[in-house]
């Protein structure tokens, strides 16, 4: 089918070539016969050429048929190789639909690899056409699942071009330069992954900023809002990055030292992040409701009572109240 397709172009140039050398003759001049009054007719040809390609084209992509449809990209193609100079609207027109065709293809390439877990591959295939096209939130997006996927599996190769990836397709996201959520189901399913992700890779060396990233996950409209790991590892980083950082400052600048107002802003800001890190674990807690979590939740449950007794003069009055309605209140 192919072949046949391929010497349907030279029969039509044929055709045409025949028809310009008939009107050739009868343009030529009585007075002296190989003298043509038309000097134009080899651009004309080019033009007839080109209209009956494009034309050619127009059927194959409007075709119900798809075996006629696959045509449509080689002859798109062909059309390119000899008329892609030209700025007019139908060669704007087949430029568009290459550039959207080859995007797909690669896309579909992309998906194949990391579907069948090769995230090597996927990641080969995608780093060339990020620099073609390093807006691509779909690249971008799936090269974060593979990187992701490849570290939970224990292949730490990826993980600094992954958190690149997933800073970026976010900041596509915050920039509203994303219009379709593909290849995410919505886009809310994107930002709590995107962000999820970012925040798990960040967790022991960027705590601070992972608490940021969690922090947004969970108050998208995704699985992350209702997964009591992702409040869990919140709460950790909330306590292991401004927790730790604010009160190693403050006892370095007001220990032993009389009451000021500096010295009790500072003490409010801690006991709101310790507040924080509090219903984070709380909520982890209240979440846990599957067979499979009590183990977990048992542990988070140890973690969160020593935590709400350092600040409430070792007693857990009250804990259990806050459990049981902690998921009925909004975020600190």
């Amino acid at each position: 089918m192919l072949d046949a397709r391929r010497f349907l172009l030279p029969a039509i140039s044929t055709a045409l070539l025949g028809l310009t050398f008939v009107g050739s003759i009868s343009a030529q001049s009585p007075g002296n016969p190989m003298t043509p009054s038309n000097p134009t007719m080899v651009g004309r040809h080019l033009d007839d050429d080109k209209e009956a390609l494009y034309a050619q084209f127009n059927d194959y992509k409007r075709n119900p048929n798809p075996e006629q449809q696959r045509f449509a990209y080689p002859t798109a193609k062909e059309y390119l190789r000899r008329f892609g100079g030209e700025t007019d609207t139908e060669t704007k027109e087949v430029r568009r639909f290459v550039a959207e065709y080859e995007r797909a293809m690669h896309e579909r390439e992309l998906y194949a690899a990391y579907g069948a877990t090769n995230y090597a591959k996927t990641f080969e295939l995608g780093r060339p056409l990020l620099k073609s096209d390093p807006e691509s939130f779909f690249m971008l997006g799936i090269m974060a699942e593979a990187g992701y996927d490849n570290a939970l599996a224990g292949n730490a190769s990826l993980n600094t071009e992954t958190i690149d990836y997933a800073k970026r397709a976010i900041r596509l996201i915050e920039d509203n330069k994303v219009s379709k959520a593909d290849p995410f189901k919505s886009m809310d399913i994107a930002r709590g992954f995107l962000n999820f992700a970012l925040g798990w890779f960040l967790k022991d060396e960027e705590p601070v900023t992972a608490a940021v990233a969690f922090t947004k996950a969970v108050q998208t409209d995704s699985p992350y809002r209702s997964d009591p790991a992702a409040y869990h590892r919140l709460g950790v980083s909330i306590l292991k990055g401004e927790f730790n950082q604010f009160s190693a400052l403050y006892n370095e600048k007001f220990g032993n030292k009389p009451p000021s107002a500096e010295q009790t802003a500072m003490l409010e800001r801690i006991k709101h992040l310790a507040d924080r890190a509090i219903d984070a674990y709380a909520r982890a807690v209240a979440l846990s409701t599957r067979p499979e979590q009590q183990d977990a939740k048992n542990k988070i449950l140890a973690q969160l009572t020593t935590l709400y007794k350092n600040f409430h003069n070792g007693s857990d009055a009250g804990l259990n109240e806050l459990i049981s309605t902690v998921l009925s209140k909004p975020m600190p």
